[in-house]
């Protein structure tokens, strides 16, 4: 895998896996909603985060969970950009900035973020293609069959594995024709978006096929209601089913494991790293 290289600073894939934790600054996000909605208190999370071992803090201003509605781009940077300033004034992880808005993505690099993460890879705003090739960020493209509010209307089966490698290698494409280098590109095959129970485990298990199109992986699964469909569990309460959820990823290739609770989670991560690096990294469940 290439190192993520932005600025000054490197990070390098293939020896260990990554932590990013959830900075939610909204009134309706599915788990943590309101929570951390004030700046303030998100700054203060997104700190206490980074202590607990996240290396990279991702900051979202719009929920984007089935049926969500979306957020005015006022809206979205009044929520976004102070907590990305005070962020980058108090901590040295790496920032992520949780948009599929353009003006989101540029205002949010100028604060100080270091990685723009698209649920859209790029497709609902097209002015995002050029934010990233004209500045020295990383990107994470996801797949989504659809927006928030209709995603998960059309639910059809099929070789759910193949359809999201074609449409991550064609997102792949059109970055490296707007002159986006592939080293500063990652791939979210983009769990729970547009996809059954039975299709959200297939991902996390043949996650590995995904390492063909050459860039580092991001799973997010922290959380989400493929967890809840086998144990009955809240959101709040599905923090083991996270950690089984973290383990077989990394096992399956994530190089990035995004989660809410940090703290909780750094030693499952360790551990798996552990358990495959005794196989010389290769434990792809294939």
């Amino acid at each position: 895998m290439p190192t993520l290289e932005v600025g000054t600073r490197a990070l390098p894939f293939g020896n260990r896996a990554y932590i990013m934790g959830v900075v939610n600054v909204t009134p309706d996000s599915f788990s943590d909603g309101g929570e951390f909605f004030d700046a303030d208190r998100a700054i203060a999370h997104g700190v206490e985060l980074a202590q607990a071992g996240a290396d990279i803090l991702d900051i979202g201003g719009e929920s984007t969970r089935p049926g969500a509605e979306p957020v005015s781009l006022e809206e979205e940077l009044r929520r976004v950009i102070p907590v990305v300033e005070g962020l980058a004034q108090r901590t040295d992880a790496w920032l992520s900035v949780d948009t599929y808005k353009a003006e989101v993505a540029r205002q949010a690099i100028a604060a100080g973020a270091h990685i723009i993460n698209d649920i859209s890879a790029m497709t609902f705003d097209v002015s995002m293609i050029e934010v990233i090739a004209n500045h020295d960020v990383g990107v994470v493209l996801m797949h989504t069959r659809d927006r928030p509010q209709t995603m998960q209307d059309d639910l059809s089966e099929g070789d759910i594995v193949a359809e999201v490698i074609e449409h991550l290698a064609d997102r792949l494409r059109v970055a490296q024709n707007a002159g986006i280098a592939p080293r500063r590109v990652l791939l979210d095959p983009g769990i729970g978006f547009g996809k059954s129970v039975a299709q959200n485990f297939r991902l996390i298990r043949e996650l590995g096929r995904l390492r063909e199109l050459g860039c580092p992986i991001v799973l997010g699964t922290s959380r989400k209601s493929l967890i809840g469909a086998v144990t009955g569990r809240a959101a709040n309460d599905r923090l083991m089913g996270t950690a089984a959820t973290v383990a077989c990823g990394i096992f399956a290739g994530a190089d990035i494991v995004r989660v809410h609770d940090v703290a909780e989670l750094v030693d499952v991560v360790r551990v798996s790293e552990a358990l495959c690096a005794m196989e010389d990294m290769t434990c792809a469940l294939l």
